[in-house]
């Protein structure tokens, strides 16, 4: 069990846990380092709980298919790919919706949606990247597409739920089974 030490500075600390959990402080700097990092960094709660997952692989599922949509619909915004309108054609349609600055809009939503989808393929920081697409997708719902009615043939709001749903379902169960973040976590 490890004491409790309270007001002492990180290097004491740290020479601490070494003498502690390992008997020894000759260790290279490099092992100090590292038996460091798994013993605060990955057992901090925060971190633990923001990475943790649960074990089935039903999240891998999910998390393929709409990271690879999520990831192309932000290149269409960042990039023009895909047959989309870049930042500058993007800024000026948020722009138009009242999504001002448009310019700046438009960057933020891409990135989310680019960096949170190919974050959701890799299975890296699954819940924060989901966090952030849910909250693009009721962006999208509440500025875009609720006044268009429910169906998304007439412009509605049904892709961008569908989207926000899936995102929520991550967003709760996590990474699953196959994910970087379970390996983060050391969890089996």
């Amino acid at each position: 069990m490890m004491p409790i030490v309270q007001n002492i500075g990180p290097i004491s600390a740290f020479k601490s846990y070494l003498s502690i959990h390992t008997g020894t402080l000759k260790w290279s700097p490099l092992q100090q380092v590292a038996a460091f990092t798994q013993g605060h960094i990955m057992n901090n709660t925060f971190l633990h709980r923001l990475l943790a997952t649960d074990n089935g692989s039903g999240a891998l599922a999910l998390r393929i298919p709409v990271g690879i949509i999520f990831a192309a619909h932000g290149a269409q915004k960042l990039f023009g790919w895909f047959g989309g309108y870049g930042l500058e054609g993007t800024g000026q349609f948020f722009g138009s919706l009242g999504l001002n600055p448009g310019f700046l809009m438009a960057l933020l939503a891409g990135a989310a949606e680019f960096f949170g989808g190919l974050a959701l393929v890799l299975g890296v920081a699954v819940r924060p990247a989901a966090a952030a697409l849910g909250f693009a997708m009721l962006v999208a719902i509440f500025a875009v597409h609720i006044g268009n009615g429910f169906f998304v043939d007439k412009g509605g709001y049904e892709y961008a739920l569908t989207l926000f749903a899936a995102s929520l379902s991550l967003l709760f169960s996590g990474g699953g089974r196959f994910s970087v973040d379970r390996a983060l976590t050391g969890e089996r």
